[in-house]
C-alpha cells in the first residue's frame, strides 16, 4: 500500500512500480492474452486499429474510474464473442512487494465493475488507488486547454487523485449528494429540514475536496518550476472556482458556512435550473505559459502539447517524492507529431524519472532514442509478440 510518511520521511531513491504480468480475457481486441514484460520502457508498434490503445485501457483500468477511454462496462467487452463478461488481471512489482490487481465484469457483477487485491474482492474502486497510481496521456487530451471547464476539472482530479486516494470517492459521494439534493427540490421543495442536512453534508464535502486540490495544485505547482530541460516548458496552473478562492482566504470550518448559506439561498434559482450555481463540481483549471507569461489557450498547439507533457512529468515527479514510488505511466502516440529534438528530450526525460512507460506508436522509429533501453512489441490481430533488435529499425 502506498505510503506517504515513508517517501516525506527523508530523500529516497523511489522504488519502480512495474507490472509484470497481465492477462487479458474477452477485452476489446484481445480474445485470450497473457504477456510477460520487464520493468523498463514498453513500446508497442503497430498499424491503426491493432489494439495498441486496447492495451493501454486495460492497464489503465488499474486506477479508479472508467479508464482512459471513459467507456462504458459492457463496451470493454470483445466484440463478437460469446462471453458477456471481459477481465484484467496482472501482477505488480511494488515498494510493498508483488501484488495482483484483478479488475472486469462476471455473471454475477450484472454489467457493474469488480476489483479484486491480493483475490480479495474491494468493496470500492478506492482499493485500487491506495495500491498506486497510472497517469495518462492521449491524443484526445491535445485539447484539453481549449475545451470545456469539466474536461479540464476532471483532469485535475485525476492528477488530485493521484496523490489523495480517497480524492475519488469524495467526489463519487458529492455528486451523488447534490442529484439527492436535486430530486428534493424538484418533487419536496418545502422539506428544508432534509436540504438542511444534504446541504450540510454537501458543505463539508466540498471543502474535503477543494482542500485536496489545493494541495496537489501546490505539489504540482512545485515540480513544474523545474522543469525537464529547456524543451518542456514551466508552467503555473491555478483553480479558478468560489470554494477554492474561499478556502485560500479564510478557515475550513468558515467555508463550510458560506458554502451551507450559498446552497440554501440558490434553492429557488437550483430548483428552476438543476443542479447548483456554486460548489467544486463548476471549478475550473487555469494553465500560463510560465516563460510567455501567456495562458496556455492562446498558445500554439505545439506549445499546448509541451506543457500538457510537462504537467505529466512533473506529475509523476511529485508522486515518486511522495510515495516512495513512480507512477505507471501510459502515453498513446505521443511521439506522433512531435520533431526529433522534442522526441530525443522526451526519451531522455521519461528515463530520468523512473517510471515504467508504456507508449503506442505506428513506427519503431520514431522511438530510435530508447534503444535497448525499451522492450518493443509487436501488437496485431489480437496478439502481441517480442520484437528482436534486429527487426528494429533503429
Amino acid at each position: 500500500m502506498l505510503d506517504r510518511r515513508v517517501a516525506e520521511s527523508g530523500e529516497v531513491h523511489p522504488f519502480r512500480l512495474s507490472v509484470e504480468k497481465i492477462v487479458l480475457t474477452q477485452f476489446r481486441s484481445y480474445a485470450h492474452l497473457v504477456l510477460d514484460v520487464g520493468p523498463g520502457p514498453i513500446v508497442l508498434i503497430g498499424g491503426n486499429g491493432a489494439g495498441k490503445t486496447n492495451l493501454l485501457e486495460a492497464l489503465s483500468l488499474l486506477a479508479p474510474g472508467r479508464g482512459l477511454r471513459g467507456a462504458r462496462m459492457m463496451d470493454m467487452r470483445r466484440r463478437g464473442g460469446e462471453e458477456r463478461v471481459w477481465g484484467v488481471s496482472v501482477e505488480l512489482s511494488t515498494a510493498g512487494g508483488s501484488i495482483h490487481i484483478g479488475t472486469g465484469t462476471s455473471n454475477k457483477s450484472a454489467g457493474k465493475r469488480e476489483v479484486r487485491v491480493q483475490g480479495i474482492q474491494s468493496s470500492s474502486q478506492e482499493g485500487l488507488a491506495r495500491e498506486l497510481h497510472a497517469i495518462w496521456l492521449t491524443p484526445q487530451m491535445d485539447r484539453i486547454f481549449i475545451d470545456s471547464p469539466g474536461d479540464r476539472r476532471r483532469f485535475f482530479d485525476r492528477l488530485v487523485g493521484g496523490f489523495d486516494p480517497g480524492h475519488s470517492a469524495r467526489l463519487v459521494a458529492y455528486q451523488r449528494t447534490l442529484a439527492e439534493r436535486g430530486r428534493i427540490l424538484r418533487y419536496r421543495p418545502d422539506d428544508s429540514e432534509w436540504l438542511d442536512a444534504l446541504e450540510r453534508t454537501l458543505s463539508e464535502s466540498a471543502v474535503a475536496i477543494s482542500a485536496a486540490r489545493h494541495e496537489a495544485l501546490w505539489r504540482l505547482n512545485t515540480a513544474l518550476t523545474s522543469p525537464f530541460g529547456t524543451l518542456f516548458p514551466p508552467a503555473k496552473m491555478e483553480l479558478v472556482g468560489v470554494a477554492e478562492d474561499w478556502l485560500r482566504d479564510m478557515p475550513a470550518l468558515e467555508v463550510e458556512e458560506r458554502l451551507q448559506s450559498a446552497f440554501a439561498a440558490a434553492r429557488g434559482e437550483d430548483a428552476e435550473r438543476g443542479g447548483a450555481a456554486v460548489g467544486p463540481h463548476r471549478t475550473d483549471l487555469s494553465v500560463r505559459h510560465v516563460a510567455k507569461d501567456m495562458p496556455a489557450e492562446h498558445c500554439s498547439t505545439g506549445e499546448q502539447k509541451m506543457l500538457l507533457v510537462s504537467i505529466i512529468l512533473a506529475h509523476a515527479r511529485a508522486q515518486s517524492k511522495l510515495f516512495g514510488q513512480t507512477p505507471l505511466i501510459l502515453l498513446d502516440e505521443v511521439m506522433a507529431h512531435l520533431d526529433q529534438v522534442h522526441r530525443g528530450a522526451l526519451t531522455e526525460a521519461l528515463c530520468s524519472l523512473g517510471s515504467q512507460v508504456w507508449m503506442t506508436g505506428t513506427s519503431d522509429e520514431l522511438f530510435s532514442n530508447f534503444g535497448s533501453r525499451a522492450q518493443f512489441l509487436c501488437v496485431s490481430g489480437g496478439a502481441v509478440r517480442n520484437l528482436s533488435m534486429r527487426e528494429l529499425n533503429l
